[in-house]
């Protein structure tokens, strides 16, 4: 018999409003690579039963999206197709070459495309979760056990997992499904994007979830991602009545962002794909601000060719019609190696040739990118409001050279990232000779603090409150002041609705965030002065320590705001 869990809080990432509480289902993890398989010795033979597996499993997911809602159609797809990728069989075929065992030859190919995608971050990162899924299907395909996925629920429950698959969160009901925790997963996973257009409360990142026991009650708070463990009839209701003034204060958040005396600032969604696209167009957004187009480059033996760049860059700006649409070129190499751009290994890969770096040693691919974002804007007869940006910018030279290889080419507007430190001190020297920036935090946060995102141990270093990173925000927006030139943000600080005011009142005029939190900005910027933001962005700035600039902002939060954090 099971013993009752510890009543506890745990703390998590919300990404789909709303609360429930009720028995907790836990998913059982795929049962993995075969301990006792051979070593392969016939690759040929082995590889072809991996595509063949491969096969089964992409008809599966196809099948399966059949009958699927509309919404979910697309992700189900997506995956079906990934499924198929023949970079992935290839690296298959390269471990059974070594006498890898086959499921085991399946774990090895994914688990490096997987660190790849972890390196690049961001939406690449979310994609991990898909490719698991992919290697887990495959895996009992060949073992001839059945696939992974959520069992059948008897009662209303909630779902407990280190993590769900675009292709078990897909088919999920609300009749049935209450609320979804999970291990990893992150805030632009397919699980959290379903989760939220089937209106399922549902936590992420939810550390510490393994001590949740099966049938007994949990509750979670999707709005500010919380867990609680063995809660009480009082904590049930407190959710509950959170979550009705939640919905009350998100009420008539629509259109343009703007501050409650009607300091305008933009609200956009970043994007990595065609399909993003779509989606994040469906939302109340004034656009992109962020497309990152590696996607388009990754788990390929050569880059995309001109006419396959300009039908997805013509898709993406058509999808957004006359709303902006800000295209990050080609940030790979280094940590983030291509097949067909490696410049080799590097000691410091993080200070190494990527971004810009390897686009002026390879100008080629540049060259050809830009070339095809052009045709897809004539392609829109000039219309849609397409802004082109360079990653890796550090010095007034290269802003000069990213910008002379852009305007002879009639694209409206160039600009660079924000992500070193040199490019935040020197801003408006670099603004003088391009149109905008747009700062990425993330980068910019590893780059100020010297702290590596990758390592977990220095999560505190990164947090986007550090008054250092702050400080060059700052800098940042008063380059942007005194040439008159727009700065944006399009790191993950953006979507939080908290800080984002502090962003607005440094000066940043535009946020590009996950299309689900732009509601929830939108309603905390229209709570709030810009006077008001003015001083919270000067009390975080100048507070010691990250901690202490949050809770000086919180002493100048709307009491409304509360219930949107």
């Amino acid at each position: 018999m099971s013993t009752i869990p510890t009543h506890q809080i745990l703390h998590g990432i919300g990404v789909s409003a709303g609360t429930a509480a009720g028995p907790a289902v836990l998913v059982v993890p795929a049962p993995g690579v075969d301990a006792t398989e051979p070593p392969s010795t016939d690759a040929a033979a082995d590889g072809q039963r991996v595509r063949d597996a491969m096969k089964a499993v992409s008809e599966a997911l196809l099948a399966k999206a059949e009958h699927a809602p509309k919404t979910s159609k697309p992700i189900l797809e997506a995956t079906a197709q990934l499924a198929r990728d023949r970079g992935l069989a290839k690296s298959v075929d390269k471990e059974l070459k070594k006498g890898t065992g086959i499921t085991k030859a399946v774990h090895n190919a994914v688990e490096e495309y997987a660190v790849m995608l972890t390196q690049i971050g961001g939406y690449m990162a979310e994609r991990v979760t898909d490719l698991y899924d992919i290697r887990d299907r495959t895996i009992c395909q060949l073992r001839g056990l059945p696939a992974p996925g959520v069992p059948d629920l008897q009662t209303p429950s909630i779902l407990v997992a280190h993590d769900l698959a675009p292709a078990e969160t897909a088919t999920l009901s609300k009749d049935t499904v209450l609320g979804i925790i999970t291990e990893a997963g992150g805030p632009t996973s397919h699980t959290a994007i379903l989760a939220a257009q089937l209106d399922i409360p549902a936590v992420v990142q939810a550390k510490g979830a393994e001590v949740i026991v099966a049938g007994y009650r949990v509750a979670l708070d999707g709005g500010v991602g919380e867990v609680i463990v063995s809660p009480t009839d009082a904590e049930v209701e407190l959710l509950a009545e959170r979550s009705r003034r939640r919905a009350a204060a998100l009420a008539g958040s629509s259109g343009e962002g703007a501050t409650r005396d009607g300091h305008k600032v933009a609200l956009l969604a970043n994007i990595g794909t065609a399909d993003d696209a779509r989606k994040a167009a469906g939302y109340d957004l004034e656009g992109s601000g962020l497309f990152r187009t590696e996607f388009l480059f990754l788990e390929r033996d050569q880059a995309p060719t001109l006419a396959e760049q300009t039908a997805t860059y013509t898709e993406v700006l058509k999808a957004f019609g006359d709303r902006r649409v800000v295209v990050r070129t080609l940030d790979a190499g280094a940590d983030k190696p291509l097949a067909f751009a490696d410049l080799g290994p590097e000691d410091n890969p993080a200070l190494g040739r990527r971004g810009l770096r390897l686009s002026m040693v390879r100008e080629d691919l540049l060259d050809t990118q830009l070339q095809a974002l052009a045709a897809a804007y004539e392609a829109t007869g000039r219309t849609a409001d397409l802004r082109v940006m360079a990653p890796m910018v550090a010095t007034l030279d290269e802003a000069k050279w990213f910008a002379e290889k852009v305007r002879p080419l009639g694209l409206p507007k160039v600009g660079i990232m924000v992500e070193i430190p040199s490019a935040a001190i020197m801003a408006d020297k670099l603004l003088s000779v391009i149109d905008f920036v747009s700062i990425g935090t993330n980068d910019l946060s590893q780059y100020t603090l010297a702290a590596d995102r990758m390592q977990g141990a220095l999560a505190p270093l990164l947090s986007p409150w550090q008054p250092a990173l702050l400080a060059m925000v700052k800098s940042t927006c008063l380059g942007g002041r005194a040439t008159g030139k727009p700065v944006g943000v399009c790191g993950e600080a953006g979507g939080d609705p908290l800080l984002a005011l502090v962003l607005v009142g440094l000066g940043v005029s535009s946020l590009s965030m996950a299309p689900s939190k732009v509601a929830t900005v939108r309603a905390a910027l229209r709570l709030h002065d810009y006077s008001t933001c003015q001083q919270m962005a000067a009390f975080a700035v100048d507070a010691p320590t990250a901690g202490d600039a949050k809770v000086a902002v919180e002493t100048l939060v709307a009491p409304a705001l509360r219930d949107l954090l």
